[in-house]
This record gives structure tokens, sequence and C-alpha cells, in this order.
């Protein structure tokens, strides 16, 4: 998440406090906000990245720690291009606070990561919003709204390596996650040589 540093304290406090007071466990128990990874592979490739992340700069402000395949909620600071969580998707319970002090800047750093399939952009002026929106790297930027429940719905893709590169969505996702097989057929079985 992008904070511009005049709020970044403040909202990070409000982060860690959300973050440590999250229930986490058996996901089918219906009592918990997060369920467990999905395997100690993914569990310790996860581990590795927010320890890698810790020991090149970033700052561990919540969980970092698991029992089980149940990783905390995690809450990184001062994250940076360079630093593992922010230069690769870590695929876990990680929220990484990256500063920026103008909009150029913001769009710089959020058009460093890798990923690309959405955005959002969070701000009082819609105007000074959709100017930012426009110029990031992402399949969709949703304004003053969180990145999550319609995609499936609308086309999307975006150009980094968390979409396809492609706009997909909808009904489009039929043929996209379709696998078409061909079976031709002939009257009579043909006459082997054996």
């Amino acid at each position: 998440i992008l904070v511009h540093e005049s709020i970044a304290e403040g909202f990070k406090a409000r982060m860690v406090g959300k973050a440590t007071h999250l229930p986490v466990g058996d996901g089918a128990s219906g009592q918990v906000a997060l369920g467990p990874m999905i395997d100690a592979k993914q569990l310790k490739h996860f581990d590795d990245v927010i320890q890698d992340s810790i020991k090149q700069g970033a700052v561990l402000e919540a969980g970092g720690t698991y029992e089980g395949l149940c990783y905390k909620p995690t809450v990184l600071s001062g994250v940076k291009p360079g630093i593992r969580s922010f230069d690769e998707e870590p695929f876990g319970p990680v929220v990484n606070l990256v500063t920026f002090s103008t909009d150029d800047e913001a769009v710089q750093l959020a058009n460093t990561s890798q990923g690309g399939l959405a955005a959002a952009v969070i701000s009082p002026s819609i105007g000074r919003a959709m100017a930012i929106g426009q110029r990031l790297r992402a399949g969709m930027v949703h304004i003053n709204d969180q990145t999550v429940c319609d995609e499936c719905t609308n086309p999307f893709g975006g150009p980094g390596i968390g979409g396809n590169g492609g706009s997909v969505g909808g009904p489009a996702d039929i043929d996209e996650y379709t696998q078409w097989q061909w079976i031709t057929v002939k009257d009579a079985p043909p006459a082997f040589p054996f």
C-alpha cells in the first residue's frame, strides 16, 4: 500500500491495530478472517520472503510468525524497491507500507512493481485520483474503492505478472479456463496392417 508521508504514521497505527486483531485459524470454522496457507512449501516460501525483507531493511510492525500453516497477518513498513516483499508477489497475508511524497513518486513506485492486475487510488479529489489512475500500469483501477469483489464480472488482465497480460473476465473467462478437446469420428475403424 502506497501511503502519503503526511498520513503514514496514523495509517500504520490503524493498519497494525486491524492486523493484530484478525482471527486466524481453521478457515472452515466460519469464525476466522484468515485461514491457513495452502501447504508447508508455500508457508516456508512466504516466511522466507518476510524474513528476507526484514533483513533488507523493512520494519516488522505486526505478525511475522505462524502456528501450523496459519501465518499471522503481517505489516511491514519502510518497504521500497529492492526489498523482496516489494519486488515479488509473496502470496500470503502481508501489507507492505510504502511511503511517498509526490504524486509522481507514487506513480513511479506503483509502476515499478511487477504487479499490474489491479490498483486503487484513494483521494478526496476525484480529479487528482483520475489523473494518477490513468498513469498506472494496471489492468483495472478503482477510484476510492477496494480492489476486490467485482473483478470476476469485468474484463481484466493487466500488464504485470498478476494477470495474464490480456483482457479476460466475465463471459470471456469461459474460454480462458476451458480445456478444449478436438475429437474426430469416422463411421468405421481403419484397416490396420496387422
